[in-house]
């Protein structure tokens, strides 16, 4: 069988050549996912104002980012939660494979489509599109890798599923940069080219169909009765999803109303530091749009770094200390770390520096999400169970950056507004912490069949 290493023979981690080729898959699977989603949030200071007739750089021009970054975080949400919770459904009915094919295919084509927007709606439209298999992806890689891997290291499988994550993070960092900083400086054009780079998936997804197979354990109860969502909330089924539910709604809020934001609050920061240079006389700076990026870059790498260091720390924590107690250290540490990042009176440079704890704790717990989710249901439910629970809560968190965006764009100063809106982004995760006594622990229970 697939989930068993041929015995005599080392190998890393217990898994065969194959087991780790599939985790590989699902890893570039979703670490694209994550490069195409957050695209949007890096070109907005620069996309937004072009597309609507605003001078960039201008405080119209910022007000107007916060307020369309924030409608287009929400409706990225609502697209990924329906294709999340569609396609969970696809996979258990058509497979895995078929379905990770599709959705990376749907985000490609739906990214680069960004690219040709000539208004602000039409680019809303392809957005949307995006966002449906965006959110598809996931259910189908998380189902993937946790029927495919040996039992005992689903924990550290799942968790290096997510460090796909942070890669994906860096590479839209690093693409927007060398595109808008570096090679096209024109910041009202730039940013068509950085959605060009949405088309690279499509190419890991030949590779997908080229070299992967439906996982056995679906094989075997792929014609049994069709999974429903309805079943979720049976008896059977439904303090599961409540569990899921809870965990996945806190993580969600709190990493969508603070991460959406970043280029803006770093692009803000740097404006008001080169400025204030630039009347004290300092010579030798860098344009504003080029220090601009450059700070973007600090925040979105230390953010970046924390969620990778994040995600590995959930493999001890999980395997030793079980997943209700890692769930209190991460959220207790999301409270802490953005409470202090927003509410200290902290110097703009070292400001950036904060997001390092912010990303090992609230980017950090998602790399829980890929094995946790998955344990909760048995195989002819688990892509359909863990992409409701880990979509259906973007409904929720969707008002987050919706909510965090028009707020600060209606004050005078709207980088004050996002800093002292962004501070109240730190109860979110207490609030999770209120929802443990629901958690059901999974450590040491078999996958369900």
């Amino acid at each position: 069988m697939e989930q068993t290493p041929v015995r005599g023979r080392r190998t890393l981690l217990d898994m065969n050549g194959y087991q780790w080729t599939v985790l590989f898959a699902a890893w570039l699977g979703w670490g694209f996912d994550i490069f195409d989603s957050l695209l949007m949030n890096y070109v907005a200071p620069n996309a937004v104002p072009t597309l609507l007739g605003l001078t960039i750089g201008t405080p119209e021009a910022a007000a107007a980012t916060l307020w369309w970054t924030g409608i287009f975080t929400s409706l990225l949400l609502i697209g990924w939660a329906v294709g999340g919770i569609i396609f969970g459904k696809v996979a258990d009915r058509i497979g895995r494979t078929k379905t990770l094919l599709l959705t990376m295919l749907l985000y490609s084509i739906g990214t680069a489509a960004c690219a040709f927007a000539p208004n602000i709606w039409i680019l809303m439209l392809f957005r949307i599109v995006a966002s449906l298999g965006i959110g598809g992806e996931w259910a189908a890689g998380a189902a993937m890798v946790a029927e495919v891997v040996p039992e005992n290291r689903r924990v550290e499988a799942g968790a290096l599923l997510y460090t796909a994550a942070p890669f994906g993070l860096f590479l839209a960092t690093f693409v927007t940069y060398q595109v808008t900083g570096v090679y096209f400086t024109d910041p009202g054009t730039s940013w068509r080219y950085v959605f060009l780079f949405g088309l690279i998936p499509a190419g890991v997804a030949f590779f997908v169909r080229l070299f992967i197979k439906e996982p056995e354990r679906w094989q075997k109860v792929a014609h049994d009765q069709r999974a429903k969502i309805s079943e979720l909330f049976s008896p059977k089924y439904r303090a599961l999803t409540i569990s899921g539910f809870c965990m996945a709604v806190t993580a969600l809020i709190t990493w969508w109303s603070g991460n959406a934001f970043i280029p803006i609050v770093a692009k803000g920061l740097a404006s008001r530091e080169w400025t204030e240079l630039t009347n004290a006389g300092v010579s030798g700076l860098p344009s504003i749009e080029v220090m601009g990026q450059q700070w973007v870059r600090t925040a979105t790498n230390s953010f970046n770094l924390g969620g990778l260091i994040g995600t590995l720390l959930t493999i001890p924590v999980a395997k030793y200390l079980g997943r209700k107690t890692m769930f209190f250290i991460f959220y207790l540490v999301a409270a802490a770390s953005i409470m202090s990042a927003f509410g200290l009176d902290l110097a703009p440079h070292t400001r950036l520096y904060f997001y390092f704890p912010i990303g090992l704790s609230v980017f950090g717990i998602f790399g829980s999400f890929t094995f946790y989710l998955p344990e909760l249901f048995p195989t002819r439910l688990r892509a359909t169970g863990s992409g409701f629970t880990y979509n259906i809560g973007r409904f929720i968190a969707a008002f987050g950056p919706f909510l965090v965006g028009s707020i600060a764009a209606g004050g005078a100063n709207s980088l004050d507004g996002a800093i002292r809106v962004l501070f109240w982004v730190g109860v979110v995760p207490i609030v999770g912490l209120l929802t443990l006594p629901l958690v059901i622990e999974t450590k040491g229970k078999v996958l369900a069949d």
